[in-house]
């Protein structure tokens, strides 16, 4: 144990030695080069800002206008018909949206159902399983400027009900 403590401590200095050391060996300009990608990093966050402030403001509205529970409550009877418990409906909206707001609302629900609970377990397969779609095209199709994302939304949407359905079945099958 003590070894892996060492190795986790060391992985990152270690890394940046060696980058240092190839980059004298090749003769690259190293800091120059870190300068010029913080640069280019800056600018694309620049560009993707309003997107976040977007996205951001949106979730923001949709919690505290009640539409998020006006959504649970529509889209509730039907999940349950089908076995979807009605208590993750909410996650199911906010995790193609936010990562953050998704956890947030993980670590209420956790407090509040428990970890090892069916809901809790459910609810955190759900979270490795599921991506934020909206925050993901916004960011990469926002930063190289792409505005027709095709067939990538409808995709993705279809792969995060999979994941959804799919770690309400694997959590009800594995106690």
């Amino acid at each position: 144990m003590m070894i892996m403590d060492w190795l986790s401590k060391a992985a990152i200095p270690c890394l940046i030695a060696v980058i240092l050391v190839l980059g004298a060996w090749k003769r690259i300009p190293v800091f120059d080069t870190f300068l010029q990608g913080a640069k280019e990093g800056l600018s694309t966050t620049i560009k993707i800002l309003p997107v976040l402030v977007g996205i951001m403001l949106g979730i923001e509205v949709l919690k505290a206008s009640g539409a998020l529970d006006m959504l649970v409550s529509l889209i509730g009877p039907v999940a349950v018909f089908f076995g979807i418990p009605q208590e993750i409906i909410p996650m199911a909206i906010l995790r193609p949206i936010s990562g953050s707001a998704s956890l947030g609302l993980l670590n209420q629900q956790l407090k509040e159902y428990g970890p090892d609970s069916y809901i809790g377990k459910t609810l955190s397969v759900m979270m490795g399983t599921t991506e934020t779609i909206f925050y993901s095209i916004a960011i990469y199709f926002g930063a190289i400027g792409v505005k027709k994302t095709r067939f990538t939304m409808w995709v993705a949407l279809i792969s995060g009900l999979s994941g959804i359905i799919s770690s309400v079945i694997i959590c009800r099958i594995l106690p």
